[in-house]
């Protein structure tokens, strides 16, 4: 999906880039660690950690399966969100909805196969 963007970007495709930046946002999301809050926590600011990464923490690492989860939610969530525009008026919301979904269901038959044939 993070290859597909650029190309989605240098094509223009606007339902695609916004499908695209939305989930890899959900997924970078979900990837991120929760906050320990049990953690004590520097008063000052000479008690800080020092030096390049010292306050980075490492991330989840997503199975396929959470990740194939995730993107189903996301198009699921667009195309009920389409189905719920039933006024004319928003008839092109509607539409860009469905084509955002499609784009995301294309990436979930792509990575279905391929967890079938493993």
């Amino acid at each position: 999906m993070r290859d597909a963007l650029p190309e989605a970007m240098r094509a223009r495709d606007k339902a695609a880039v916004s499908a695209l930046r939305a989930t890899l946002a959900t997924l970078d999301n979900a990837e991120a660690v929760p906050l320990d809050e049990s953690a004590p926590r520097a008063a000052a600011l000479e008690a800080s950690p020092v030096g390049a990464g010292a306050t980075e923490a490492a991330r989840r690492e997503l199975s396929e399966r959470e990740t194939v989860d995730l993107v189903r939610a996301e198009a699921a969530e667009r195309l009920e969100a389409a189905a719920r525009l039933t006024a004319p008026a928003h008839a092109d919301r509607a539409e860009r909805l469905r084509a955002e979904a499609a784009v995301l269901l294309r990436f979930l038959d792509g990575a279905e196969g391929t967890a079938r044939s493993a």
